[in-house]
């Protein structure tokens, strides 16, 4: 507990997406000794937390989000020791652990999915998941017309007249958390976790662990973020608050944040006192870069959090959406950082946003995300923003790995102008900013009064300031320069402020 409240309350969290982050064996893919590497990087960026994905063992369908084990290390990211030894590194460095828990579904390649498939129509080990006797004469049809998030079909078939339900990849089989031995794994896993010693969990998938057992088809004209049957639903809420009856036995208030992709009325039930410390506030990396969208958005989002005691958790970036440069453009991506570290509340960072990485288009056959599978080719999935990060100059593959070592996904030519060594000592750097935000955030931002007021900023701009002796956070979301220059001391600008006043796409924090 800090002055404001838990340490995670107004947390910056940097999100490693470990198999991109840092490779020490040489062979491709980031792991922990190569994570563990580059803590003190992190320490001096200015983070609170660190956030890693999977390093669970796995087949890799899905960047290791298709678990076989939830209670060991994939030889290939390293082993527990070194997962305990990264632990200890990291707190002697001020900073938290947070692991990612996937616990809506598992591997295919599960021992408890294995049994399924090999049990038969019937079978008690079928129950741990969502199995349905197929429609048509033989069930051949699927029990219904859910379709995957991932593209396609929900349901996969057993070759049995049953089929399973798998909300993301037909690998991924979800699993039923009625079921008893269900629920005692995932409080198993949990637990193990926590022991460990790390500061909180993610939970991904947060709202599809309870699906409506009846089934029941969507409604005509439903759209991709609609209310559904398998998604939010009031009854995951008690699997939420047993899970945070866990966290709270244990010492130096664990985290517990909801993979949660929605607005307000799906955020705030999660952040109710005796759930969650956290739920992602994802809808603003879709928001548009305009005054109105963002000054209602902030709005509801504060008051949704607030009224549970709460604060939002501010998603700048992750491993699920395109670049922050990509969505937002260059200048806007750095503005719209200064914004998120303004506001009340979490701010989570995405690994290389830091360095204004752009989004890397890839060939059809460097694609690895199953989401350009299974929607043939539709959607060319998330793998632009998961190419390996370069940390040197050169040569190739740029600090990821060994020198001649070969990335699991492609870097392009020239990747090593992004680097960390390049940009270190340029001021004007996307780096460079980040560094001096995070450092200034403490002493003008974290800890002051959780209400935005808003001020009078001119057309095309927001402007805003918590408490009456606080800085102001002034953004120009127009197309040109504001033709004044913005009141007060300049303490830190994402762009320079000239004569003309604060320009385009550009953010600024005033004395």
């Amino acid at each position: 507990m800090t002055a404001t409240g838990p340490w995670w309350r107004e947390a910056i969290t940097y999100e490693v997406y470990l198999r991109s982050f840092a490779d020490a064996d040489g062979d491709g893919l980031g792991d922990l000794t190569g994570a563990r590497s580059r803590l003190p990087y992190l320490a001096g960026l200015g983070v609170d937390a660190v956030w890693l994905t999977p390093f669970y063992p796995s087949p890799d369908h899905d960047g290791g989000y298709d678990v076989s084990d939830h209670r060991a290390v994939d030889p290939r990211m390293g082993t527990l020791a070194e997962l305990d030894g990264l632990i200890a590194d990291a707190h002697r460095l001020g900073l938290r652990v947070v692991v990612d828990l996937v616990l809506n579904h598992v591997s295919s390649a599960h021992p408890w999915f294995i049994a399924a498939r090999a049990a038969g129509p019937g079978s008690p080990k079928r129950d741990r998941f969502h199995v349905r006797p197929g429609r048509g004469v033989a069930g051949e049809l699927p029990p219904n017309g859910w379709r995957s998030i991932f593209g396609g079909s929900a349901w996969a078939p057993f070759g049995d007249g049953e089929w399973y339900l798998h909300l993301f990849d037909i690998e991924q089989p979800d699993l039923r958390h009625e079921h008893p031995e269900v629920a005692a794994d995932a409080a198993a896993t949990l637990r193990f976790w926590l022991e460990r010693g790390v500061d909180g969990v993610r939970f991904d998938a947060a709202g599809s662990l309870v699906k409506d057992p009846a089934y029941p088809e969507l409604p005509p004209g439903w759209r991709a973020g609609d209310p559904s049957p398998y998604s939010d639903r009031d009854e995951v809420h008690e699997i939420y608050r047993r899970w945070a009856r866990q966290l709270a036995a244990y010492p130096g208030d664990r985290l517990g944040v909801a993979e949660t992709w929605g607005g307000p009325e799906v955020i705030g039930p999660y952040l109710r006192p005796d759930e969650l410390g956290q739920a992602f506030a994802m809808d603003p990396l879709y928001w548009p870069l305009r005054p109105e969208p963002w000054r209602a958005g902030v709005d509801a989002l504060l008051a949704a959090t607030t009224r549970h005691g709460r604060l939002p958790a501010w998603v700048h970036g992750s491993h699920d959406v395109s670049r922050a440069a990509q969505r937002w453009g260059r200048d806007g991506a750095r503005a719209m950082l200064l914004v998120m570290l303004a506001l009340p509340g979490a701010v989570y960072l995405y690994a290389g946003d830091e360095l204004g990485l752009p989004e890397v288009a890839l060939a059809d056959d460097e694609i690895r995300d199953p989401v350009f599978r299974r929607s043939g080719g539709e959607e060319r999935g998330r793998d632009g923003a998961r190419v390996p990060l370069p940390w040197t100059d050169g040569p190739a593959p740029y600090g990821f790995g060994p020198v001649g070592s070969t990335p699991w996904l492609p870097q392009p030519a020239g990747w090593g102008g992004f680097s960390v060594a390049r940009q270190a000592d340029d001021p004007t750097s996307a780096l460079a900013l980040t560094r001096a935000a995070l450092r200034l955030r403490e002493r003008c931002w974290r800890g002051r009064p959780a209400e935005v007021a808003w001020l009078d900023a001119p057309p095309g701009c927001l402007a805003f300031r918590r408490g009456a002796d606080g800085p102001t956070c002034l953004v120009n979301l127009g197309n040109a320069a504001i033709d004044r220059r913005p009141p007060g001391s300049v303490l830190l600008a994402s762009a320079p402020v000239g004569g003309p006043g604060l320009p385009a796409r550009s953010a600024a924090w005033l004395a």
